[in-house]
């Protein structure tokens, strides 16, 4: 796995928008506000041309330029890393514009991002063998006070911080609109996380590996599926999943996992971390999101954590997407230590 290099105090941090930019409110006054504080920080910042443009379909713009814009700012000296502008819908379209051949060829540089840029965080360690960070988007650098998992994902950046602890609670709903974008997360849910088989602690080591599940099964069986190879080439440290779903409900959480399970992906799977899911605490048939889940995993015998900080319900672990880690559970809490290997 090739790391990139850490952000540098004073650094320059570059902003790309391969899915959405930051055009509307509340994300355009985070998006300022995220700079005016990182510039407080000591970095430098660069923006790349689509971070305020709005005029793609789910994207900032059309798929060429938007692919273009990561081919050149991924590649260029201007910037030390980068941070996506936001989420979206359909970043999948600019996949056939990305030169994972020229990505593959150069020194790497850390992208970070999720949700719709699990495009991205997902395919980088798995095409090109360059780990990634799913990790906050752009416009959560604007919030007002930070969050500690805010902190974690510039530390992270950084590589000051590689061992990174859960958060005591979570946001069910967010308190960010247009008339108040600077909102901090509202934590008001207490974290209870879920072991299964039942457990007190958990211990395993792997590759991290996942991301969002509805750009996940998108990826599956396509020209872009290149997961066969990176569980060939990482067998003996097995690879530990990272899932989380935004617009699934729990049948189509299932449906997910099933198509992951048929594709081989989870063919050296040391375990599974679970994010809490948009559709937390709803049910379908009887079906809630913890059997949507574990009936299906059980039979691969490993650690399967469910409710964890990942993905749409904030706060979220910021994780290295390829790197190797040691993870324990222990007393509700989870300890992600990322080593560079």
């Amino acid at each position: 796995m090739r790391y990139p290099e850490f952000l540098k105090n004073g650094g320059t941090i570059g902003f790309v928008a391969p899915s959405f930019g930051c055009q509307i409110e509340p994300y355009r006054t985070a998006f300022q506000n995220a700079q005016i504080k990182l510039e407080k920080e000591g970095y430098r910042l660069h923006l790349g041309p689509n971070c305020y443009e709005g005029r793609g379909t789910g994207i900032s713009n059309t798929p060429e330029l938007c692919g273009g814009e990561f081919n050149e700012q991924y590649c260029a000296k201007t910037s030390d890393v980068l941070i996506s502008c936001g989420g979206g819908e359909l970043m999948c379209e600019i996949l056939d514009y990305v030169d994972f051949n020229r990505v593959n060829n150069i020194e790497p540089k850390w992208f970070m991002g999720y949700s719709d840029n699990t495009n991205l965080t997902f395919l980088l360690p798995t095409i090109c063998d360059v780990a990634a960070i799913y990790g906050p988007c752009a416009p959560a650098f604007g919030m007002e006070p930070w969050h500690p998992a805010i902190w974690d994902a510039l530390h992270l950046l950084g590589g000051r911080k590689l061992k990174i602890t859960g958060y005591d609670s979570w946001e069910r709903e967010s308190g960010k609109d247009e008339e108040h974008p600077l909102e901090p997360y509202h934590v008001s849910e207490p974290k209870i996380l879920k072991c299964f088989p039942k457990t007190e602690y958990v211990k395993m080591e792997g590759r991290l590996l996942g991301g969002c599940m509805d750009c996940l099964i998108n990826l599956t069986g396509t020209k872009y599926d290149h997961v066969k190879k990176f569980n060939e080439r990482y067998q003996e440290e097995g690879v530990i999943w990272f899932l989380e779903s935004c617009d699934l409900n729990v049948v189509g959480i299932r449906r997910a996992i099933w198509q992951m399970i048929h594709a081989g992906w989870f063919e050296h799977a040391k375990g599974f971390l679970i994010g809490r899911p948009y559709c937390f605490g709803l049910e379908m048939f009887g079906l809630d999101q913890y059997r949507a889940v574990y009936e299906l995993l059980e039979p691969f015998q490993v650690p399967v954590v469910m409710d964890v900080d990942l993905g749409h319900l904030p706060p979220m672990l910021p994780v290295i997407s390829g790197g190797y880690a040691a993870i324990e559970i222990q007393d509700n809490n989870i300890t992600i230590d990322m080593q560079m290997k």
